[in-house]
């Protein structure tokens, strides 16, 4: 029986997935902007965390190690975003990020009435929550770095005070961290998805079942260029 998950090697090192059984879902491009974003956001939680949870601050100190790791991961997020732009694959996937079309409410009524099969949660590449978190998690990290810039120069907007930047910056950062928390276990819970972020492949039987619409539109895209 042929595997779907690619041959290994005699050092156990994946050698290029089966075509027949597999789709590329991600570019290189793509999974490094993904993997540096998420180094770059672990690095400023962690660093978050050691400056404001007081048995952390003791255990690890240097507190002006933390702060300046902390200010830089943050100031230098974005960068891996604005770098992928430069990539023709990382643009189309913003542009489907961008796009909430009518099967993602459709995903979302199924959502909320429990439904799980792949009939009812229609999907394209991305489903509705992924794109409603994309969104979401994007419009958050630059009111992180507005606040987080305003307490680092408060000179900047001398009519804001420094106690409601801090308050927001405050709250915002655990609502991030849920956030981050909750995708991380998500993928957790899905080796495939994760098996697609690391080596950029998808088994069809996985996109069939939960983005069955993404499947249509590559088979489309194939036929109009023949």
């Amino acid at each position: 029986m042929r595997s779907t998950a690619g041959s290994m090697t005699p050092t156990g090192t994946a050698t290029e997935p089966d075509s027949a059984g597999r789709v590329r879902r991600f570019s290189t491009a793509e999974r490094m902007v993904h993997r540096a974003t998420g180094y770059l956001m672990l690095l400023c939680l962690v660093s978050a965390a050691c400056l404001y949870i007081g048995p952390l601050a003791l255990l690890v100190g240097r507190r002006h190690l933390m702060i300046t790791v902390h200010e830089w991961s943050g100031i230098l997020l974005p960068l891996p975003l604005l770098l992928g732009l430069l990539s023709a694959e990382f643009r189309a996937d913003l542009r489907r990020l961008n796009r909430f079309a009518a099967y993602d409410r459709q995903w979302l009524r199924a959502v909320r009435k429990r439904r799980t099969s792949p009939e009812a949660r229609p999907a394209g590449k991305f489903n509705a929550g992924q794109k409603i978190y994309a969104g979401w998690i994007a419009g958050a990290v630059l009111v992180m770095m507005f606040t987080g810039l305003l307490m680092w120069f408060m000179g900047l907007l001398p009519f804001l005070s420094r106690t409601s930047a801090i308050f927001v910056h405050d709250v915002l950062a655990w609502a991030i961290t849920i956030a981050v928390l909750e995708h991380m276990r998500r993928a957790f819970e899905d080796p495939e998805a994760r098996l697609g972020m690391r080596t950029g492949y998808v088994s069809r039987s996985w996109a069939r079942r939960y983005h069955s619409r993404w499947l249509h539109e590559e088979r489309d895209e194939s036929s109009d260029e023949k």
